[in-house]
C-alpha cells in the first residue's frame, strides 16, 4: 500500500485525515500564495493544492510508494479571494463584508505520487446572519480568526455566524472528507485503515 504524507500545517486538516482512519505523515510545504494576476479563485485554489502538494514531495528524501495530499481553501466575496486577514482592521472590514450575505468556499486537493497529479475542486455556499461590529471585535480578540481564509472558522466560535450552508461542511473547514477518500482511493489508500473485521 502506498504511504501517505500531508502537505499542510493545519491541525483542522490533520484532524479530518485522521477522522477518516488514514495514516499519514506531515510534510512541510512553504509555497508563494500570492494569487497571480487575472487568476480565477478556481485556478488559485487549484495551483495552490498541487503546489502544496509538489513542495511536500521534493522534502522527501525516499518518494518511493509515497503520495503526497495538498489542499488550499479559499472564501470568496464577490469574485474577489479573501485570505488570513492582516490585521485586527482587516478582519473586522471582512467579516463586515460578509455580514448578512452569501459566499462561496472554495477547497481544492490534490494528491501527487510522482507519476500523476490529481485534483478535485469543491464549492460551498455559506450565509451569515447579520454580525455587529462588537461581536467582529470580540471575535478577532478571540485570536480565532487570525491565520483563517476568509477571517473566520465554521468549526470554532464563528459557527454562531453560521445562519446557512450549501455543500461540504468537512469542505468549509479546510478538507473535503467525500473527495478526498475518493481521490486516496484511486491511488490505493483505503480510509477506515483502523477499523479491524470482526
Amino acid at each position: 500500500m502506498n504511504s501517505l504524507y500531508l502537505a499542510s500545517g493545519s491541525p483542522r486538516r490533520r484532524e479530518l485525515l485522521t477522522q477518516i482512519g488514514v495514516p499519514f505523515t506531515v510534510v512541510s510545504a512553504a509555497i508563494d500564495e500570492t494569487p497571480l494576476t487575472n487568476e480565477s479563485p478556481a485556478s488559485y485554489v487549484e495551483r495552490l493544492a498541487r503546489g502544496k502538494a509538489a513542495a511536500g514531495r521534493a522534502t522527501l528524501a525516499d518518494a518511493t510508494g509515497a503520495c503526497v495530499l495538498g489542499a488550499d481553501t479559499a472564501v470568496i466575496l464577490d469574485g474577489r479571494i479573501l485570505g488570513k486577514p492582516v490585521d485586527q482592521a482587516d478582519a473586522l472590514a471582512m467579516l463586515l463584508a460578509l455580514s448578512e450575505r452569501e459566499h462561496e468556499v472554495l477547497t481544492a486537493i490534490a494528491l501527487i505520487d510522482g507519476e500523476r497529479c490529481e485534483t478535485q475542486l469543491v464549492s460551498s455556499r455559506v450565509r451569515f446572519r447579520r454580525i455587529s461590529a462588537d461581536e467582529a471585535t470580540t471575535y478577532w480578540h478571540s485570536g480565532e480568526p487570525q491565520d483563517k481564509a476568509g477571517g473566520y472558522a465554521i468549526q470554532g466560535l464563528a459557527a454562531v455566524f453560521v445562519a446557512g450552508l450549501n455543500g461540504s461542511y468537512s469542505a468549509v473547514v479546510g478538507l473535503p472528507v467525500c473527495e478526498t477518500a475518493e481521490l486516496l482511493g484511486q491511488f490505493g489508500i483505503p480510509c477506515w485503515q483502523n477499523l479491524t473485521v470482526r
